[in-house]
C-alpha cells in the first residue's frame, strides 16, 4: 500500500508571474489549474521538451526546503498544516538579491546568483522544525537513497534527516528540466534565459512556505497550503 507524502518547500504566490512562467515552461501549475499549453519553442520538438520536463512538471515548480516524506503515524496533513502555520507568523522574510540559471550535473535550475547565509540559516531550520512530523525511511527507501553517488556526510544526512542534501549539502534551486543530454545543454539553456529573462538578475522574496502533498506513489504534487511568513 502506498503512503501518501507532503513536503515544505518554497514556491511563488499562484498570481506571480516567475509562477506563471514556469507553469508555461513546464506544462502544468501546481496550485491546481489545468494543465497548461508549454511554450512555444524554436529548435526543440514538443515530445523532447515533454520528456525533458517531465520530472519537475511532477513535482511542480518549487525549492526544496524538506524533502518529500510520509507522516509519522500519530501526525496527520492537518497538524502539520498547523504547525507549519504558527512557524511562518514567527519567522520573518528575507530577500535573495540575484537569481540565475545555473546547470546542476545534468539538469537546469533558477538558482540565487550568490551564496546566502540568511537562506542557509533558514532552510535548515525548516529541516529541524518539521522533523518529528517525519516518519523514518523504510529500508527500501534507505536503500534506494544510499545507492546514488553520495558523500559519508550525506549518507549520515540520509540516515538521520532522511534526505542527504541538507544543511552544507543544501543548495537552493528551482528545477526546470530533468537530465539533459550534453550535445543539447547550449540549446535548452538558450530557451530557459529566453523563457525566464525576466527574472535573471532580478530579486526574489522568499516570503512564505507552501506545503505540498502526493497523495499516492507516482501522483502529481500538488500544493495543499501557502504560508506567509511574518510581517518584517
Amino acid at each position: 500500500m502506498s503512503r501518501m507524502r507532503t513536503a515544505i518547500y518554497f514556491t511563488p504566490p499562484p498570481d506571480h508571474p516567475l509562477t506563471l512562467a514556469a507553469s508555461r515552461w513546464l506544462g502544468r501549475n501546481a496550485y491546481g489549474d489545468p494543465v497548461v499549453d508549454g511554450p512555444f519553442l524554436n529548435g526543440l520538438a514538443p515530445e523532447e521538451w515533454v520528456e525533458l520536463t517531465a520530472a519537475p512538471r511532477r513535482y511542480g515548480f518549487h525549492a526544496t526546503l524538506k524533502a518529500p516524506f510520509s507522516l509519522e503515524t500519530r501526525r496527520s496533513v492537518a497538524s502539520l498544516d498547523n504547525a507549519l502555520q504558527s512557524w511562518c507568523a514567527e519567522t520573518a522574510p528575507f530577500e535573495l538579491p540575484s537569481m540565475e540559471i545555473r546547470q546542476i550535473g545534468s539538469f537546469f535550475a533558477l538558482v540565487p546568483a550568490a551564496p546566502s547565509k540568511e537562506l542557509q540559516q533558514f532552510a535548515g531550520d525548516v529541516v529541524r522544525a518539521f522533523e518529528p512530523f517525519r516518519a523514518p525511511l523504510t529500508e527500501a527507501e534507505f536503500a534506494r537513497r544510499k545507492a546514488a553517488k553520495l558523500t559519508k556526510a550525506q549518507v549520515e544526512n540520509v540516515r538521520k534527516w532522511g534526505y542527504p542534501y541538507v544543511f552544507d549539502d543544501f543548495r537552493f534551486h528551482m528545477t526546470l528540466t530533468g537530465p539533459v543530454p550534453k550535445e543539447r545543454s547550449a540549446e535548452v539553456v538558450k530557451l530557459l534565459v529566453r523563457q525566464f529573462a525576466g527574472f535573471i538578475g532580478k530579486p526574489l522574496a522568499i516570503d512564505a512556505v507552501t506545503l505540498f502533498v502526493e497523495p499516492a506513489a507516482g501522483a502529481n504534487f500538488t500544493i495543499f497550503s501557502r504560508h506567509a511568513l511574518r510581517d518584517p
